[in-house]
């Protein structure tokens, strides 16, 4: 994991001239990083109890999938995605108060698939209450 960005070693974002930025979204980087790894299940720990959340997930066409809810649908979104084949890089991010912005690329085997952008407000303990992503592989920024 780097230590300035929250990102898994290895991955820093870019931006668009392809040089290295350091994320100034702490909490999606963090997730981000967890969402990657072998225990996904652990951003479970960093929702509020009042949480609710959309993926709004595009693989193209006129086709996407609406993952929506709270707790036990953010469980059921674990459950069935693919462990270890798409890896999330940050390209920009930004933070405003207790709000985060994020725009990053999805990778399949290191090959960019799909672009998204995420929206998380946090509470005063710092755990996410509201999440909006949105992932599509129509526009891809690199």
């Amino acid at each position: 994991m780097n230590a300035q960005t929250g990102t898994p070693a290895g991955t820093p974002g870019e931006s668009e001239a392809g040089t290295a930025s350091i994320s100034s979204a702490p909490f999606l980087t963090t997730w981000f990083g967890i969402l990657d790894s072998d225990d996904a299940d652990r951003i479970l720990d960093l929702i509020s109890d009042d949480f609710s959340f959309s993926i709004l997930f595009s693989t193209g066409g006129d086709a996407g999938t609406d993952f929506h809810g709270g707790r036990a649908e953010m469980e059921g979104y674990l459950a069935q995605r693919e462990v270890g084949v798409r890896t999330h890089h940050p390209l920009t991010a930004s933070a405003v108060g207790r709000d985060e912005l994020y725009l990053g690329e999805v990778r399949r085997a290191g090959v960019p698939e799909a672009t998204f952008v995420a929206s998380a407000r946090l509470d005063d303990q710092g755990r996410v209450r509201r999440l909006l992503i949105g992932r599509s592989p129509a526009v891809l920024f690199t």
